[in-house]
């Protein structure tokens, strides 16, 4: 049986990282009694997959994970359960079966929407020129890893909301991911000066 998990993750949780976000994952899922499936060999790991890792610091509205599981069982109550062992910070939102067989989770992730509240005073009408540019470029060259790309194509939206927010919906292709702190540099603003919520993953249909 495969299972989909959407969940929180918020708070002191927002610097948890991708490895012990799945030992945290595994033990709840053992507080709640769940026949978890294993990988075999000399070190077997619980088969769960992340739909796309969440960048350090940054919230989420949006988690997605699949985990699968040696039988089937009744999702009655299950995510009511889980909430039961899972810490502060982290909190299910839904429960749902999938087909087994279905291309791997994070194989259909297409892209990711983020709000990003800024924590210092800024001129709306500057950032709404800056945000305006970034639109209207047809090539954005940056330079990750000591490679070069063009961030444009990433930027599926771009636009600033009341309360000094901005959102943006960025490609989260593998290979074409676009991530919110180079739109924000891009932009002239520090990284430190934000919070940043992914609020929703968009999957191939």
């Amino acid at each position: 049986m495969r299972i989909r998990i959407t969940f929180l993750k918020q708070g002191a949780l927002r610097y948890t990282g991708h490895l012990d976000l799945h030992k945290l994952w595994e033990r709840a899922a053992r507080r709640a009694e769940l026949p978890l499936a294993y990988s075999q060999g000399f070190h077997p790991q619980p088969k769960m997959n992340m739909a796309a890792a969440l960048p350090l610091g940054f919230s989420s509205r949006c988690e997605v994970m699949d985990m699968k599981l040696e039988h089937d069982i009744s999702l009655d109550n299950l995510a009511t359960r889980l909430n039961g062992t899972l810490p502060a910070g982290l909190q299910v939102v839904e429960v749902q079966q999938v087909d087994e067989h279905a291309p791997a989770l994070q194989t259909q992730v297409a892209a990711a929407e983020y709000e990003v509240t800024l924590t210092e005073s800024v001129d709306g009408s500057e950032l709404q020129r800056k945000i305006d540019s970034v639109i209207e470029s047809e090539s954005i060259p940056r330079e990750r890893r000591g490679k070069t790309y063009d961030l444009r194509p990433l930027v599926e939206t771009l636009s600033l909301l009341h309360n000094h927010k901005i959102f943006m919906r960025l490609a989260a292709r593998e290979g074409a991911t676009g991530r919110p702190e180079e739109v924000l540099d891009v932009l002239g603003i520090a990284f430190e000066e934000t919070r940043i919520e992914r609020t929703r993953l968009l999957f191939q249909s």
